[in-house]
């Protein structure tokens, strides 16, 4: 628990700013959610990847992993949903919700605490790959209805690009000019508080339930998630201290980031938000638990 605080306490502050900003103040969200999507998100993919030191192999497992963890997610959400029969929507949000980590705000300061600075390197790494699918992917996933429009959504979104400019910059050895590779790291660092304000504001219109909605999701995200990353990175044969960092990231509680992109490209918000706010309560319970197996690996 000592270790969980210092990583959920300041999440929760800014959440609670969010609320007051949204009683108090008249905001857009639509324009604080573009701005998360198109602009800051995607410097701190680039700035995270600009800066990391870990070798090409290991953040090549790591990135393998993410990507066949969230495959797995994806089958059996979509397996439950067809058996459930749920709307479309309710569909997309479930996939939103269940396969996409709170490993930012929450996740890099745990393994900080948990880890230290080789496990930190890790955990960015895991965060690349789980942002490249949740401004690649899920943009396409909630906006689009065809192979197309899908590629069309990915394609027009900064975050891709942003991720080629990132690997550029580090491969090339290219150091920026006038400092700019601080701006870049201060446009990425403000977007969690800007993300976390967001769902706060979101919260304010969001009656607290817990429906069959957030009880799947919370059983994906908290539950199975973890459970499928830690056989996943057995399989791929992840190093120990690589593996630790991979189960610990995919345990965490739903992305703050899917309320505001279920904002801008469709989904059931109110749901989201609802589903963010229960994984990160009961990730009280769950993550100490993860934290020991983890250990154990």
């Amino acid at each position: 628990m000592t270790v969980l605080l210092p990583a959920i306490i300041p999440v929760a502050f800014i959440i609670l700013v969010g609320v007051i900003v949204g009683k108090t103040l008249t905001l857009h969200k639509q324009t604080l959610s573009q701005l998360s999507v198109y602009v800051l998100a995607p410097a701190l993919v680039a700035d995270s990847l600009y800066t990391t030191t870990i070798s090409p192999q290991n953040a090549t497992q790591i990135l393998l992993g993410v990507f066949i963890v969230a495959l797995i997610l994806y089958g059996l959400v979509s397996i439950i949903s067809s058996f459930l029969k749920l709307p479309l929507v309710t569909r997309k949000s479930l996939i939103a919700t269940s396969l996409h980590p709170n490993n930012g705000n929450m996740g890099l300061p745990l393994v900080d605490f948990a880890l230290g600075s080789a496990g930190l390197e890790r955990a960015i790494i895991y965060m690349i790959g789980s942002s490249i699918l949740l401004f690649g992917v899920a943009p396409a996933i909630l906006a689009g209805t065809s192979l197309k429009h899908s590629l069309k959504v990915i394609f027009q979104l900064p975050l891709i690009w942003a991720m080629l400019a990132g690997l550029a910059l580090r491969l090339l050895q290219i150091k920026l000019p006038f400092n700019l590779g601080e701006a870049l790291h201060l446009l990425g660092r403000a977007a969690i508080p800007v993300a976390l304000i967001i769902l706060g504001i979101e919260l304010v219109n969001t009656p607290f339930r817990v429906t069959n909605f957030e009880l799947i999701s919370l059983n994906f995200r908290l539950v199975l998630a973890p459970l499928i990353a830690l056989l996943v990175g057995k399989t791929i044969q992840l190093p120990p201290l690589d593996l630790q960092v991979f189960i610990l990231q995919s345990a965490m509680p739903t992305a703050v980031n899917t309320v505001v992109l279920a904002t801008e490209f469709g989904g059931e918000a109110a749901k989201v938000a609802r589903t963010i706010v229960v994984t990160t309560l009961l990730s009280f319970l769950t993550l100490p638990f993860v934290l020991w197996v983890a250990d154990k690996v």
